[in-house]
């Protein structure tokens, strides 16, 4: 049965599949494929090259700028998925209710979606600056008068701020497409039942979004990890090293560090921990969510 299926399938819908395949295989496999390569050699981006087995693996677990870079980025996911997902689905809540202008509050708050971080980043860099110092001491609060970017021990902090403030945007979109979801029957026969706000959103709101709230984690974390263009704009890795992220290191130093073979190595590590994450968290919140 399933041989005669095959072979009725009409060929356009082959004809249709194999450019995207090509283009995948070619753009992507090939360059991964030959990432994995050079990360066994001691190629530095130019020149002649010889293997070293897997040398460039031992060193990166005694390397101490990238076991930091490797700190601060796991802390700057965790931290911006927690805030990223808690301001979205507070916005998605209040753009979901019945108010006035829904339509255009929700296409407001999309905008910072559809800006390119790295002008989104800038600005925000200038507002650090220049424009929160002038306003936090005219304020007299002198403890907020600097820019909090050229602090080493505060500089996430900034980043942070403007990832949430650009990523939301998305998980808004996700949540609400998830509270649509939900029939008004329901909250009327809780109300009608005595519920409160606080136990409809918690025995009916959130569990029947349980699938929204998990691809939201995941998308987020998963996108947090790999941060670089928002560290760019704002502080490029610094002050010092201290907002270095494991992507700033492996651009830096394989293509303007004469260590490519060895950030080879570092990427692919970097490319098996992300897909384990990945797995080992969507896992967990489904079974989370099934059990709610």
């Amino acid at each position: 049965m399933t041989t005669r299926s095959f072979t009725r399938t009409p060929r356009t819908f082959y004809w249709m599949v194999m450019p995207a395949v090509v283009i995948f295989f070619g753009l992507h496999t090939i360059p991964v494929l030959s990432g994995m390569f050079f990360s066994l050699t001691n190629y530095a981006g130019y020149g002649t090259w010889d293997f070293v087995g897997i040398s460039n693996y031992i060193n990166l677990f005694q390397d101490s700028r990238v076991l930091s870079s490797y700190t601060f980025t796991f802390g700057f996911a965790i931290v911006s998925t927690i805030l990223v997902n808690v301001v979205a689905l507070a916005i998605a809540l209040g753009l979901n209710a019945k108010i006035k202008f829904k339509t255009a509050f929700r296409g407001v708050f999309f905008i910072p979606y559809v800006l390119s971080i790295l002008i989104i980043g800038y600005v925000f860099n200038y507002l650090f600056a220049n424009s929160f110092p002038a306003i936090f001491t005219s304020l007299g609060l002198d403890g907020l008068s600097g820019n909090i970017l050229s602090d080493p021990n505060f500089a996430w902090v900034g980043i942070v701020i403007v990832t949430v403030w650009q990523a939301a945007a998305f998980n808004i979109i996700l949540y609400i497409a998830g509270l649509q979801t939900i029939p008004a029957e329901v909250y009327e026969a809780a109300g009608i039942d005595g519920a409160s706000s606080w136990r409809q959103f918690r025995s009916i709101t959130f569990p029947l979004i349980g699938a929204y709230f998990t691809i939201n984690m995941v998308l987020s974390f998963k996108s947090f990890l790999q941060v670089f263009d928002q560290i760019v704009a704002l502080t490029a890795g610094g002050p010092g090293t201290s907002t270095e992220s494991i992507a700033m290191v492996i651009y830096r130093g394989g293509f303007q560090g004469g260590e490519y073979g060895y950030q080879m190595a570092n990427a692919v590590i970097y490319l098996l921990v992300i897909i384990l994450v990945s797995f080992v968290q969507l896992r967990f919140l489904q079974r989370k969510e099934a059990s709610i």
